[in-house]
């Protein structure tokens, strides 16, 4: 008996697919579509030099980080559409809408793409590598940010008096998510009154609103609607401005016709954001009656090919200011650096920030009681708040 944004239908709409990139690192040399704009039932085809020669801006980041020397982190250009460069599976790179969506997915298969693949870089712990693939000239060494928080120096006073220091390496792995609704989307542009209405799959239409309508589309938000229906499960993922929105909204425009978009199943694991992807060392300083004296964090975090909505507050904010998680620990350091690789962007989800603070901190209190001989419970009890 929902409401689904799937379930919206506009008179006279066409149906969007869109042409994503099968290489997680390649430049394009051309992109034609001339067979695609030619197939049955297609009523148009856009790449994104159409939308360039529209003056349609980067998807934008929502929040920035300083960096330790004072500097603001690197946020390279996150384009609706690629026309030079994928770096990641799922990148997209056109747009087709047919009269059917069976139409749109035929003339799908008729765009070429020639593609000169690049080595890419996946694995977390190995991303700033000497000699790794770089993704932007904007991040030297796939570097978005290197950031901390803590009192550095009484750590180290903490841990030179510890009687013993235990210590952990571990990787929080990259989550997926799978909504019970796919994302969707269905735009509308009025032309007599020059207003837009954008049906999204979204737990936040207001953030959408504002990011769409004033860095993306230069739309004012008065001439700009978002409604959210029943959202059909998100956990964070569907907080997030996704490039499909920008893309049916100026669209319906382009083609003065209703345009709507759901992700197929596997074109989510390739498009939604995901969670997680640590890589972590972690060490404790206890004295000799197992009570913690200071605590020592350095996480690299994959952020993925390009920075999502709210990515860089995931593993600084929302992940680190937790580390101390239930103990009286007099003295935290913790140090992230936060890092672009050939995957799908990460940002917030189902926690963000908080479960991956909480295993490493319960991973390594279990490391600590093991190596001292200790019941976990009683080291826990002894340092309880």
């Amino acid at each position: 008996t929902g409401t689904y944004t799937d379930d919206v239908n506009r008179p006279g709409q066409g149906y969007a697919v869109i042409l994503r990139s099968p290489h997680a690192h390649a430049t394009i040399g051309s992109i034609d579509t001339g067979k695609a704009l030619a197939a049955p039932g297609v009523i148009a085809v856009f790449t994104g030099r159409d939308l360039a020669e529209d003056g349609i801006g980067s998807l934008p980041c929502g929040w920035g980080i300083t960096q330790i020397d004072g500097t603001q982190m690197a946020e390279p250009a996150h384009p609706v559409l690629q026309s030079d460069r994928v770096r990641h599976v799922g990148d997209p790179v056109a747009i087709v809408i047919g009269e059917t969506r069976g139409a749109a997915r035929d003339a799908l298969d008729l765009i070429e793409v020639d593609y000169a693949i690049l080595p890419a870089i996946v694995e977390t712990a190995h991303v700033a590598d000497d000699g790794a693939p770089q993704l932007h000239h904007e991040a030297p060494n796939n570097i978005c940010f290197d950031w901390e928080i803590g009192d550095a120096a009484a750590t180290q006073a903490a841990f030179d008096a510890a009687a013993h220091i235990a210590s952990i390496e571990l990787i929080n792995t990259r989550m997926v998510t799978n909504a019970i609704e796919p994302r969707s989307a269905v735009a509308e542009y009025d032309a007599g009154q020059d207003r837009y209405t954008l049906w999204t799959a979204s737990q936040a239409p207001h953030v959408i609103r504002l990011l769409m309508g004033a860095f993306v589309l230069n739309i004012p938000e008065h001439k700009l609607r978002v409604v959210s229906l029943d959202v059909g499960g998100g956990f964070g993922s569907k907080i997030f401005h996704y490039a499909e929105e920008a893309l049916v909204t100026w669209a319906s425009r382009k083609t003065g016709r209703p345009v709507k978009w759901t992700a197929e199943r596997s074109e989510s694991f390739q498009s939604d954001a995901q969670g997680r992807d640590h890589f972590s060392v972690a060490k404790l300083a206890l004295d000799k009656d197992g009570r913690f004296l200071g605590l020592k964090v350095e996480t690299i975090a994959n952020l993925g090919a390009y920075l999502s909505s709210f990515a860089p507050l995931v593993p600084t904010y929302l992940y680190a200011t937790l580390l101390a998680g239930q103990y009286s620990t007099p003295a935290i350091h913790a140090s992230v650096r936060a890092v672009f690789s050939n995957t799908v962007p990460v940002d917030a989800l189902r926690g963000a920030g908080r479960p991956e603070a909480t295993y490493l901190l319960e991973r390594l209190v279990d490391r600590a009681a093991d190596e001292i001989g200790m019941d976990p419970a009683e080291l826990r009890r002894r340092n309880l708040i």
